[in-house]
């Protein structure tokens, strides 16, 4: 059965602990990130019980359970859906895409965000992160059914992005590595190796102020976890703790100008003048986050045997 864990603080110290209903378990002090916890916490993890759980779940704050040293990787249109919705056919995609996002942009699931004063295009992305259990060696061949031997666990993240900054200027990296812009947790569950088979059945929904704009199940990912595994350790070095987000579906608040607009662009209107019409249309869509705007984001199975919680983000003024 999944456990799972979290990243704490009681307003003193911070620690980690297995939760067990509305309590937790506190681990041995001394991990100070995740690849730590991971490295020299893990038989004492899953050696908890609910007999252990001394610390109700109420008197905490949850801190993110992935640490800010910890390498920060994503996938971009790895759902036909958004792919789609992003003015592109599905069956043009004949490569992974992969980029970094900062790690000092990883946020609590319950810390407001500033929307950065420049920022009027500011969009939001439901992705299922996974956390790597160790380094992969460099040529390995990961297998679908061997997931839980690379991976520890799974978390939800908010890929939240600056649309009018990444796209004008083609820079995925810059767009979507504010500071706040990748809220991840509450959890971080820890599936055994059978559940680790369930992951095409999470369930990912992302609504604002109570209404819902994306809903999609984890299965429907281009490049699905072992190959994104496979073919990235064959391009660098990974760690306990490092974080991979694989993609958003549809239902983000950018959208793909019409093919008559694009024929226009294309055409008539130069590299500059394309962006700045582009901004300024897409500037009043009312679908982009504001401040004052509240996200909940879950992802789990519909039976509810693997959950990895709520976020509650909220938009605020820089």
């Amino acid at each position: 059965m999944a456990l799972t864990l979290i990243h704490y603080t009681d307003g003193k110290t911070a620690g980690w602990g297995v939760v067990f209903d509305r309590s937790l378990a506190p681990l041995a002090a001394g991990a100070m990130t995740t690849g730590e916890l991971i490295d020299q916490r893990w038989d004492e993890i899953w050696a908890k019980t609910p007999n252990d759980a001394s610390i109700a779940l109420s008197s905490v704050k949850l801190l993110s359970p992935v640490t800010r040293n910890q390498q920060f990787i994503c996938q971009g249109t790895n759902y036909a859906s958004h792919v789609r919705e992003s003015g592109m056919d599905p069956k043009s995609i004949s490569f992974n895409t992969i980029f970094t996002k900062a790690s000092s942009s990883i946020v609590a699931a319950d810390e407001p965000v500033a929307r950065p004063a420049h920022v009027a295009m500011l969009d939001y992305e439901v992705e299922l992160g996974l956390v790597m259990r160790c380094s992969i060696p460099a040529g390995t061949q990961v297998k679908s059914d061997e997931l839980h031997k690379w991976l520890a666990g799974l978390v939800i993240v908010n890929d939240l992005s600056a649309r009018d900054v990444q796209l004008p200027q083609a820079q995925f990296y810059k767009g979507k590595s504010y500071r706040g812009f990748g809220p991840v947790g509450p959890y971080l569950l820890l599936p055994t190796a059978a559940e680790w088979k369930r992951w095409p059945d999470l369930h990912m929904r992302l609504a604002v102020n109570g209404q819902t704009r994306q809903d999609a199940y984890c299965c429907e990912m281009i490049y699905q976890p072992a190959q994104t595994l496979t073919e990235l350790a064959q391009l660098q070095d990974f760690f306990a703790g490092d974080l991979i987000a694989t993609g958003t579906p549809a239902g983000c608040a950018a959208r793909a100008p019409g093919k008559a607009v694009m024929f226009i662009f294309k055409h008539f209107v130069s590299e500059a003048g394309k962006w700045k019409l582009f901004i300024k249309k897409n500037a009043a869509n009312p679908a982009y986050l504001r401040p004052g705007d509240q996200i909940s984001v879950t992802i789990r199975t519909d039976d509810g045997a693997l959950d990895l919680g709520e976020q509650t983000t909220k938009i605020v003024q820089p």
